[in-house]
């Protein structure tokens, strides 16, 4: 395999001849690029070989479930993957377009080792990349990723003989059987179901029509133009759009999902939005009473409410912080035994006996449906009203570029430590910590808190503070977070802000 080209120029001999993958692309935990700018379909076949080469060179069984999200071009992209991965000798199990959870579930259903996803995930079109892992329920972390781009990029994928293809029908019907079971309502619930003409499409009606909930459609048409907002379920404009909804139709909550079906977003009954953190500090109540002392891990994004929250305190749950990324998650929940961990960004990770450890919006959709019927004197309303009220901001995306944001980070997590040190306030508050485990969460005497970390996935920081005590203080927070942000002119205008 020669070493593929870091440029591309579509609309030339060599673009459709050549590799050529931007390196920038190999991600914390996964792949992801924009095409045909930054790869072209060569360059997605030299991936698939190198990803077959690494599996190989590990002594794992070469076999690979492969599916591809519902935009115009992720076959394409797919079948150049697949012939990647049939060059090095995998025998290459295709389970058509799918989400990425029914992916991670067909390793299990099919009992293959290994998997590849071809997903741009939320990014919007113009976007792809590839999700992939061979150590059932985990994905490629750092470690991973890092081998991988050394296999690529320097021309070290290895052809082998024995390369099959299959395609293996009715995985998509054993999935949706999967996530049903045989739990029905007891309780009448009308559900918005949101899925921006994403991939969830054709999943989430028919899942909620299974177990007894009447859907109240928005946008569940397949169409992928996306043509009333991008499937993302941490933007403001689907929530909005979500909330809109629920006051319309009288809703009891409406769940809202992303392009590739891992993520779940939540609007109550009075159309308030409740962040993914949140809505994990509700089910942990729920759940930490069926499953006492269990463990829960929280992504440093997160609410302070998973170690601080008085209920889960009574129920003995134990919690912990992590590194934000859906493979830090999954990896660090194996690790500890948790029983779930929560991503402020709509991942959620339930584990055994709950799920099977990886992040799955659909299985998120169910349990939450489970906890309403167990609750049957509650609304949605009633229960984000029970946690303890804290004041959070969005999160919100400064662009810096790729190749610039690490070093930015890093300039900016040396200043906010020696504001620590030289007992500097935040908020005209005292710093109590600086938490360095994924940039800097700088938590305040009083337990409010401020992140700054560097986008695993796109060409940004990220940037979010939450209050205990007030709005003000929270903007407060963030005022104090951003005005180190702006002494770095690397770093661009926010996606949204407050």
């Amino acid at each position: 395999m020669t070493k593929p080209l870091p440029t591309v120029t579509p609309n030339t001999w060599e673009f459709l001849r050549d590799a050529m993958i931007a390196p920038t692309g190999f991600r914390e935990y996964d792949a992801r690029w924009k095409y045909p700018d930054e790869i072209n379909l060569p360059g997605i076949t030299a991936l698939g070989l190198g990803l077959g080469t690494q599996i190989r060179a590990r002594g794992i069984e070469p076999v690979i479930a492969v599916g591809n999200d519902y935009r115009d071009y992720s076959l394409s992209i797919k079948n150049a993957l697949i012939l990647g991965l049939m060059q090095a000798g995998m025998a290459v199990k295709d389970i058509g377009p799918c989400l990425s959870p029914m992916a991670y579930f067909a390793q299990f259903h099919l009992d293959v080792p290994a998997v590849a996803m071809v997903t741009a995930s939320h990014n919007p079109n113009g976007w792809t990349g590839v999700k992939m892992g061979f150590e059932r329920p985990l994905t490629h972390g750092p470690d991973e990723m890092a081998e991988l781009k050394g296999i690529v990029l320097e021309g070290r994928g290895r052809t082998h003989q024995g390369g099959t293809y299959e395609f293996v029908p009715g995985v998509r019907e054993a999935y949706l059987d999967d996530l049903a079971a045989d739990f029905k309502m007891t309780r009448k619930l009308r559900v918005v179901c949101a899925t921006g003409n994403g991939t969830a499409s054709a999943f989430a009606p028919e899942l909620f029509e299974r177990i007894g909930v009447e859907v109240i459609p928005s946008h569940n048409t397949l169409d992928y133009t996306f043509p009333h907002y991008n499937p993302n379920p941490e933007a403001m404009e689907m929530l909005h759009d979500m909330a809109d909804t629920v006051r319309a139709t009288g809703a009891d909550f409406a769940l809202g999902f992303d392009g590739d079906g891992d993520r779940c977003g939540v609007v109550d009954d009075e159309g308030e939005e409740i962040f993914a953190d949140k809505v994990g500090v509700i089910m942990a109540r729920d759940l930490s009473k069926i499953y006492p002392d269990s463990t829960f891990v929280a992504d440093v994004k997160s609410t302070g409410l998973f170690a601080s929250d008085p209920e889960l305190i009574k129920n003995g749950v134990t919690a912990d912080y992590w590194k934000t990324g859906h493979s830090h998650m999954k990896r660090r929940v194996k690790e500890l035994g948790a029983l779930a961990g929560f991503e402020k960004s709509g991942h959620y990770f339930l584990a055994d006996p709950v799920g099977r450890g990886y992040d799955c919006g659909m299985r998120v959709a169910v349990e939450i449906c489970k906890l309403m019927d167990r609750n049957p004197e509650m609304s949605m309303s009633d229960l984000r009203r029970a946690l303890p009220v804290t004041y959070s901001t969005p999160t919100m995306s400064p662009w810096c570029a790729d190749t610039e944001k690490y070093a930015v980070l890093d300039r900016i997590v040396e200043r906010l430590v020696a504001k620590h040190e030289a007992g500097d306030l935040v908020a005209g508050r005292a710093i109590k910590e600086v938490v360095t485990v994924n940039g800097a969460r700088v938590i305040l005497d009083n337990g409010s808190w401020g992140l700054v970390r560097a986008s695993s996935n796109t060409p940004n920081l990220v940037v979010v503070c939450e209050s205990s005590d007030s709005e003000a203080e929270m903007r407060a927070i963030f005022a104090d977070i951003d005005a180190v942000i702006r002494t770095e002119p690397d770093v661009g205008d926010y996606d949204q802000s407050i």
